[in-house]
């Protein structure tokens, strides 16, 4: 997942109170439509009922007026406000994944980003041919791409033509050289993009021939996360919903290699006298109040509606008021929404997963250390 929240962990730190605003934002419908102009109303009465500043609601009302007119539906939405000011305004491709949050508190609960985001990082696309190609940098749970690099191959003789003579097979060689050249400057840009976004997955698709040879000369870091699709993609005529649909398979496949290398991982620590894992919210708890969590495991449904503490400092989340280690409790929260919080200000990686892929319930962490051995008890 979990770099785009991390990029929001100074909301976290803002102190409040906050409004946080979760709900349907569809438009595409007769119903839908309607269900749009009656939203705002709606919305600002549950903020005044859930004592929302006047601030508040006046910036959430200004932001509602703007609608997903132009996004394929469905389509879900979150907006964050503090001191009456907009510190979020997303909308959400899909259905809504949750219950609707129409709430104010001191914290604001950005748990419908990840549901929506179960695993959101980067992966390049490069759709190359012999005269060069497109690379299009994109987020796993993004509609568009975030960045797209154009490479111009040299054109002089790309073409192996038939000539007859003796110039035939000089044209041949220095067509096959100019093909070579421009892979290898499509191969560089390529290295650059997935080095400097970190990314976790890389698509070759296009030109058969081309695409043989930018795989050969991508660096060993690049190839690591390498996979070809076997789709002239460039051309007229191409079937760009198989291609589509392809990527997305692609996509999903590397989400699921991720979980399952998370869980063995995590299966791989059972039985272990000091293992570098704990299982349950209150061994879980434990370690995010000691900075302790590598990976926060979640489910996406779990947790039966049971609350922590939110912390105003360290250690940032408390089962109960004598667990602060004197930091100052800002509220009860839904227990996930504190986990993720504690998580994202601890700089853990948080990663979550269906309803029942954790053995031992909806909550588990991978940790940077291992879980010392018991204190003796003194006799």
């Amino acid at each position: 997942m979990t770099s785009t929240l991390h990029a929001f962990a100074d909301l976290y730190r803002k102190p409040g109170p906050w409004v946080t605003i979760y709900t349907d934002a569809s438009t595409g419908t007769v119903d839908s439509l309607h269900a749009d102009d009656v939203r705002p109303e709606k919305i600002a009465t549950a903020l005044e009922q859930a004592g929302a500043s006047k601030e508040d609601r006046k910036a959430a009302a200004e932001a509602l007026r703007r609608s997903a007119k132009g996004m394929p539906d469905p389509v879900a939405r979150l907006i964050l406000v503090c001191n009456g000011t907009v510190e979020l305004d997303e909308f959400l491709p899909g259905p809504t994944v949750m219950p609707e949050i129409i709430s104010v508190g001191e914290v604001p609960d950005l748990c419908p980003l990840i549901w929506h985001r179960p695993d959101d990082f980067a992966y390049v696309v490069a759709e190359v041919g012999r005269d060069g190609g497109e690379i299009h940098l994109r987020r796993a749970n993004g509609q568009f791409d975030e960045n797209t690099m154009h490479v111009e191959g040299d054109t002089e003789n790309l073409k192996k033509v038939p000539t007859g003579g003796w110039s035939q097979g000089k044209y041949q060689h220095r067509t096959e050289n100019i093909w070579k050249a421009n892979a290898a400057e499509i191969a560089d840009e390529i290295d650059r993009v997935v080095r400097s976004s970190r990314a976790r997955l890389l698509i070759v698709a296009g030109d058969i021939r081309a695409r043989n040879l930018v795989a050969e000369q991508v660096s060993e870091q690049s190839k690591e996360v390498l996979t070809v699709v076997e789709s002239h993609s460039r051309t007229e005529g191409a079937d760009k919903g198989a291609y589509a649909l392809e990527i997305e398979k692609r996509v999903a496949e590397c989400i699921a290699h991720r979980q399952g290398q998370l869980i063995e991982r995590l299966n791989n620590q059972k039985g272990r006298p000091n293992p570098e894992s704990a299982e349950g919210i209150g061994a879980v708890v434990n370690a995010l109040q000691q900075a302790q969590v590598d990976t926060l495991l979640l489910e996406s449904v779990g947790l039966n509606g049971q609350k922590l503490l939110a912390l105003g400092a360290e250690p940032w989340t408390a089962f109960l008021d004598g667990e602060t280690a004197g930091a100052p409790v800002l509220g009860e929260v839904p227990a996930p929404s504190s986990l993720l919080r504690a998580a994202v200000l601890t700089d853990a990686e948080v990663a979550l997963f269906p309803s029942g892929a954790l053995d031992a319930g909806p909550v588990a962490a991978l940790l940077r250390w291992p879980v010392g051995p018991p204190v003796p008890v003194a006799g």
